[in-house]
């Protein structure tokens, strides 16, 4: 028999008289131990003494029938549940006649062993493997028996025995009959074609084996149905076992009142009976085997609690990512979330990513299942972190000194809100910055030009915030009224750099909006508006001083022609008095001063213009009067030329150096007709600027034919 099997336990008590008369024997399956309470001596008064031990027949008594299914030895162990009752007993067969041939008139047949030996101290009874068989025939009926014990028997296969067990004081109180030897008697129970698999108890083994299982249910008392404990009961054995319910051990023996659907409680012990029917021989013997256990209910109902989860809403969205796992309600079993109690009464709705449900503030529902299908309901209150609060920000910096379209900015120093202990990233977008992708790797010392960024903020529970950072760079701010100057050279003049800026500082170490007295140079000043210096350069030019070009002379006339200074130009012979025309008349033969200056009334420029003393008629007629025109008096001034034209404009003679700059009224060595004719004289004043002066006159020459 199966060892799953050999622990269920027979428990019967307090049964009809009928189980104490041989013919109603109890049919034993297997080599389960017994639990019996004897209560009277049955309806038939069974002769157990003539021809055997026992010496008072029946008391309390009980008959029990087995048949052997392997051979081998046969052992048992009565224990009464008080040691000072004398239980005593017999055993008789083997026989294929069931009582009928073991009794003439209900007198008995000499039993194979018998036992009846009073009390004793320990008040166990029974066979034992310590006492040899005595040899056949067997005549006296107490087998070899030693005080309270009995030989084992030696027992083959199909042979069937009865055996009545008698408590000879016929207390009130029952025992315990625990089988031993190599032995097993037959049951459908433990025939391997009927049963391969072990009948399993319903519920949860105790940790005594002889308490009752317990099977949890969620909520007593409260209706259960029986039935759907027998599959798990059979196991898969044959059909044929058959499996009834019931609340007391009276109708476990006899099968009566079966329970299907009752209501049930936890105070009350409940029994499940297993019994195989032959269903080709409805009067086997077999059919008379059952075994049963005992079972308790408990009530596995729970409790959910409620529970509070948070989550960020992040950057203001209005949702957050809640891991609703995380929400303590329940410890163990199984959990399934849904959006609202409708959905979860109707199973409608279920909630499939718990572990990132995306959701507004709100109330979700859990539905707990225990490991025993007990379910109850929790309520998750789905509440935001505290938010992480940010403002948009401004940094203004100054361009740089080789890049005024660009500044260093230092990103961490943006005034944006964020406390202590919150971190911060930056990002050149704000896609970036959503998705924490490319972040700024220098944000103390980036360089850009205005623009726009992004940090993103983030608290000790991961919650974020992104905000603007504007970042604004400062341009140069130079002054609108500092120009360069032009001066004369030996004047001074005042640098002024405009109002409205923040600090000056100049080059030459003043800190006021102008300096003064400043000569001709190369100055700067740097201009303070708010945190940035603008360096600006100026310059005070010396003005170009204007200079004769050139002089005509015509008799005592003088036209001036000047160039370069910047006009307009005054013109004065003393320099005192001036005038805006450039032509003198009326003037004096010899060396006259000539006086010239510009807009910018600087120094002027004085040359000495010589006026020649003029010839108007030579006659070359050798009387040494008047024979010639002679200007060798103005020979010490540079590039002198005397040149005499006809009236045609033709150059007929040049007085040079080498002809002393004189003319006799000769032309290519001849002498020329008596008339007028052109001359003019050029030379170049010895002044710095070699003045480029001009004479011209006309001349009556008379020649002797």
């Amino acid at each position: 028999m199966k060892k799953t099997l050999l622990l269920l336990i027979l428990f019967v008590a307090q049964v009809f008289y009928a189980q104490s008369d041989c013919v109603t024997a109890i049919p034993l399956c297997g080599n389960s131990d017994i639990s019996y309470t004897p209560s009277g001596p049955g309806s038939v008064l069974e002769n157990t003494a003539t021809n055997g031990c026992l010496d008072d027949n029946e008391n309390f008594s009980v008959w029990y029938t087995f048949t052997v299914a392997t051979s081998g030895t046969l052992t048992f162990t009565i224990d009464p549940n008080v040691n000072s009752d004398d239980y005593d007993f017999a055993v008789y067969g083997p026989t294929n006649n069931g009582c009928t041939s073991l009794n003439t008139n209900n007198v008995f047949v000499t039993p194979v062993r018998c036992n009846y030996y009073g009390g004793i101290p320990s008040g166990n009874t029974g066979l034992t493997l310590t006492l040899p068989p005595p040899p056949p025939p067997n005549t006296n009926g107490n087998a070899g028996n030693n005080n309270e014990w009995s030989p084992y028997m030696n027992v083959l296969a199909g042979e069937t025995y009865y055996l009545v067990i008698d408590n000879f004081r016929s207390s009130p109180d029952g025992f315990k009959m625990i089988w031993g030897g190599t032995a097993t008697l037959s049951s459908a129970f433990n025939d391997p074609v009927l049963a391969p698999n072990p009948f399993i108890p319903p519920g949860i083994p105790a940790a005594n084996p002889t308490d009752p299982t317990t099977i949890m249910v969620c909520g007593l008392p409260s209706q259960f149905n029986f039935d759907t404990l027998t599959a798990g009961i059979i196991n898969g054995n044959n059909p044929n076992f058959k499996v009834t319910y019931h609340d007391n051990t009276n109708d476990v023996v006899t099968g009566d009142d079966p329970l299907t659907i009752a209501t049930v409680n936890a105070a009350t012990t409940y029994y499940y009976r297993v019994r195989y029917l032959d269903p080709d021989n409805p009067n086997n013997v077999i059919n008379k085997c059952f075994i049963f256990g005992k079972f308790k209910f408990v009530n596995a109902s729970i409790t959910a609690k409620n529970a509070t989860i948070f989550a960020c809403n992040n950057n203001g969205d209005g949702t957050g990512k809640f891991d609703l796992t995380t929400a303590d309600v329940f410890t163990g079993g199984t959990i399934k979330y849904y959006p609202t109690l409708v959905d979860l009464n109707a199973d409608t709705n279920e909630i499939t990513n718990p572990t990132s449900y995306i959701s507004a503030q709100k109330i979700v529902y859990a539905k707990v299942i225990s490991v025993f299908g007990c379910t109850a309901i929790g309520n998750i209150t789905l509440s935001f972190h505290p938010v992480v609060t940010l403002k948009d920000a401004l940094i203004e910096e100054c361009y740089i000194e080789n890049d005024i379209l660009q500044a260093k900015f230092d990103l961490t120093k943006a005034d944006v809100g964020a406390i202590a202990g919150q971190t911060k990233k930056f990002y050149k977008t704000l896609i970036d910055a959503k998705a924490e992708t490319n972040p700024i790797g220098n944000p103390d010392a980036y360089v850009t030009t205005s623009t726009e960024v992004y940090v993103r903020v983030t608290n000790s529970n991961q919650c974020y915030a992104i905000s603007k950072i504007t970042l604004r760079v400062l341009p140069p701010v130079k002054s609108a009224v500092l120009k360069d100057k032009t001066i004369c050279a030996e004047a001074k003049t005042t640098l002024d750099a405009g109002p409205g800026f923040d600090g000056y500082e100049w080059s030459t170490g003043a800190t006021t909006q102008t300096i003064s007295n400043v000569g001709i140079g190369v100055y700067w000043v740097k201009l303070k508006t708010g945190k940035c210096f603008t360096l600006q350069m100026v310059t005070v030019f010396a003005s170009s001083q204007p200079v004769i070009s050139s002089v005509e002379i015509s008799n005592n006339t003088i036209t001036v022609n000047a160039s370069g200074g910047t006009p307009p130009y005054m013109y004065s012979l003393d320099g005192i008095t001036w005038q805006a025309s450039n032509t003198f008349s009326g003037l004096p033969r010899g060396d006259n001063k000539i006086f010239l200056k510009d807009s910018f009334n600087c120094t002027p420029i004085q040359i000495t213009v010589t006026v020649p003393n003029l010839i108007n008629a030579i006659t070359p007629n050798g009387d040494k009067i008047n024979d010639e025109i002679d200007y060798s008096a103005l020979s010490y001034k540079k590039n002198l030329v005397f040149i005499v034209y006809d009236r045609y404009g033709n150059k007929l003679y040049e007085a040079n150096k080498m002809r002393d700059y004189k003319w006799d009224g000769t032309a290519s060595g001849k002498k020329i007709p008596t008339g007028t004719y052109w001359y003019t004289i050029s030379w170049n004043e010895n002044d710095k600027n070699s003045t480029e002066t001009k004479y011209s006159g006309w001349i009556l020459l008379k020649n002797k034919e």
